[in-house]
């Protein structure tokens, strides 16, 4: 079942800005997940007040690591907003910051791994929780991958699913879709050229379960919007982690 959501994206009447507080509303804890004979980097961000049923880990894309400023602002807007938050490097990054140079994505196989292992390490963490897997891009993926295979995770939040490379529209990224039993929100800009929206929408007609599409005008692949847009990328920030959060509570009702 698809369900498509246009609305609130112009206006962003009554949006919340945590920008200011997110100090303190949350609190951080540095972590390292054992991978092989290597280890991965990883923040649990927790918030300071009460705690939401869910639990979520955060992956990165391919061009940056879990500590890029998207990351820690979603991380910290997260966990703000109640949800304990655990986000990890993958391998390559982790190679990339010790040579201080740029650093391809790992094959398949082993971003997979990772990802298990940093689901593991958030069971761990936060047990007795329901666990959901997020991503921008790359890392949005490998959670589907993990979904598909039967991971234990509830659901999942695609902040930006890269559905193709750009241009490159006939190499799609959803062969797995109907094997993903558990309901997920897909959160693309109509301005992404990773994912053409009629593919997408297309793509999750096959999804297993139950997908949510939030579009948001105007946005591009890392969602940033155009000055002539009226909002700017913080108030798109704050928009998606809202729709999130009001998506992880209709979905999982306490």
């Amino acid at each position: 079942m698809v369900v498509w959501s246009f609305g609130g994206v112009r206006g962003f009447t009554g949006a919340r800005v945590y920008a200011r507080s997110y100090a303190v509303a949350v609190d951080g804890d540095a972590a390292a997940i054992p991978f092989g004979e290597d280890e991965l980097s990883a923040v649990l961000d927790r918030p300071a007040a009460a705690e939401r049923a869910s639990a979520i880990l955060l992956a990165h894309g391919a061009g940056y690591g879990f500590d890029s400023p998207w990351m820690t602002a979603v991380a910290h807007g997260l966990a703000a907003r109640g949800f304990p938050v655990l986000r990890f490097n993958y391998p390559y990054r982790e190679r990339a910051r010790r040579d201080g140079r740029p650093r391809a994505p790992d094959r398949t196989a082993v971003l997979e791994g990772a990802h298990a292992a940093a689901l593991a390490a958030l069971a761990e963490r936060c047990r007795g929780k329901r666990l959901l897997l997020a991503g921008k891009s790359m890392g949005g993926r490998m959670g589907t991958h993990l979904a598909a295979k039967g991971e234990r995770c509830a659901g999942l939040i695609l902040f930006g699913y890269p559905l193709h490379p750009p241009r490159e529209p006939g190499k799609t990224r959803s062969e797995h879709f109907p094997a993903i039993a558990q309901p997920a929100l897909f959160l693309q800009g109509t301005r992404d050229e990773f994912a053409e929206l009629e593919l997408l929408r297309a793509a999750l007609a096959r999804y297993g379960g139950r997908a949510t599409l939030e579009v948001i005008e105007g946005a591009d692949h890392g969602f940033h919007v155009p000055k002539s847009a009226g909002r700017t990328d913080d108030e798109v920030r704050e928009f998606l982690l809202d729709r999130a959060e009001r998506w992880e509570r209709e979905t999982f009702p306490e």
